[in-house]
């Protein structure tokens, strides 16, 4: 609710004063208002203690687990995990794994429809890649990429920022994807095609080696 601040409030002001005038009036504003709430949630979620496992950085359907041959960011292959994000999911992000945040790069696009594969590379994305704080620093990435309705795309994070396994860093408003990626080698994968995944508590793989 910390999201819609001044507007939220100076709307609902509104709404009541409206409701004593003309009560039949104020119906299709409250409904309205009512939508914008229900997107704007953000339900308490209880964070995984294992510190090997990295959660699901949204809610919403995995779409995709695909093997890159190489990803640049983590000097090898990667896997690639996508989670669609409908109208009807909570959409603030989390991290998915505890780290400092090495840099970031948004790059504008397309807003195709965000379960099509033509939308992994030609959509508006923003990119996070992050490191373990502590030694072997092991790093890991999140692209946050917005979809056919979706047309702001929100991240708090900045390079140097260190942030906790399922803190809030962000949201991509009104429908999009969201992509956790990781060293292929280094990981095993605990979700499946399909399975829906809450932002925070599901955990979508692991470490397989913990640290030491």
């Amino acid at each position: 609710m910390h999201i819609l601040g001044w507007p939220l409030a100076s709307a609902i002001v509104f709404l009541i004063w409206l409701g004593g005038m003309w009560p039949w009036v104020a119906i299709v504003p409250a409904g309205l208002l009512a939508l914008v709430i229900f997107f704007f949630r953000d339900p308490f979620r209880k964070i995984p203690s294992d510190p090997a496992v990295f959660v699901a950085p949204a809610d919403g359907k995995v779409v995709e687990i695909s093997r890159l041959p190489r990803y640049d960011f983590l000097d090898g292959p990667a896997i690639r995990i996508g989670v669609f994000l409908s109208l009807f999911d909570v959409h603030v992000n989390r991290a998915p794994y505890g780290g400092r945040v090495l840099a970031t790069d948004y790059q504008p696009g397309k807003f195709l429809n965000a379960m099509s594969e033509r939308s992994i590379d030609n959509n508006e994305f923003l990119w996070i890649g992050f490191e373990e704080p502590e030694p072997p620093g092991r790093k890991f990435a999140v692209r946050q990429v917005a979809g056919l309705v979706a047309r702001r795309i929100v991240c708090d994070l900045r390079p140097g920022m260190t942030v906790r396994r399922g803190a809030r860093f962000g949201m991509i408003k009104f429908g999009s994807r969201t992509e956790l990626i990781l060293p292929a080698e280094d990981v095993t994968v605990r979700v499946q095609l399909g399975d829906r995944v809450r932002g925070g508590s599901t955990i979508l793989a692991a470490w397989n080696k913990p640290l030491p």
